[in-house]
């Protein structure tokens, strides 16, 4: 299936299921929201990475607008619906200040594998006692899958959008558990070194041979 959505390319990557707010505060994207608001319609946010606008993105709905400035800046909350491939960009459109584009769904295989899904948790949970940061999945981890735990996983721009690309869940997966096992040895062999450090210049209590 393929159709027309108005577009809001951002610097980031979007998942299905995400939940995610905006700052709206260009005119162009005021105008977008409201029209799109006003209609019940999505619209689709690509990623952009090195100043391109990616052909991948993500379709998004406006689950609520929260507030709206004197000014006309508004905040939004919206929820991630589905991949989308770009297969013409419409830089102008009568009356309208935003860009859109022409669009296909690609199908999305969401059957994942449940024992892999954990040990992706346990690794993300590992990776962020290394990092010594504390961050709440948002579900139950018996509910999670690659889509919910991919930005809480370290990885760059580039990696979530990667990850973006792949249309089956086991894939993704296999992303995940290759970047977890290349990460956290690299993290575990810099906390090691980190307690070395501190250890430099101490008064050392050593047994003499």
């Amino acid at each position: 299936m393929t159709n027309f959505i108005p577009i809001f390319p951002l610097g980031i990557v979007v998942y299905p299921g995400e939940q995610l707010n905006l700052h709206i505060f260009e005119p162009r994207y005021r105008q977008l929201i409201s029209e799109c608001q006003a209609g019940g319609k999505p619209f689709g946010i690509p990623s952009v990475i090195n100043d391109r606008i990616c052909e991948m993105g993500t379709l998004v709905r406006i689950r609520e607008i929260s507030e709206v400035y004197e000014d006309g800046k508004m905040d939004i909350k919206t929820e991630g619906l589905q991949v989308f491939r770009m297969l013409e960009m419409i830089n102008s459109l009568p009356d309208k200040l935003y860009s859109g584009a022409i669009v296909s769904y690609p199908e999305n295989n969401e059957q994942g594998n449940r024992s892999l899904m954990q040990g992706i948790v346990a690794g993300i949970k590992e990776l962020h006692k290394l990092l010594q940061v504390e961050k709440k999945f948002p579900k139950p981890e018996e509910e999670l899958w690659s889509y919910d735990v991919a930005h809480h996983a370290g990885l760059s721009l580039q990696e979530e959008y990667e990850l973006l690309q792949l249309m089956q869940e086991l894939q993704r997966q296999e992303y995940l558990k290759r970047h977890l096992r290349k990460v956290i040895p690299v993290l575990a062999e810099m906390e090691a070194l980190k307690e070395k450090v501190k250890l430099n210049g101490h008064f050392k209590n050593l047994k003499g041979f």
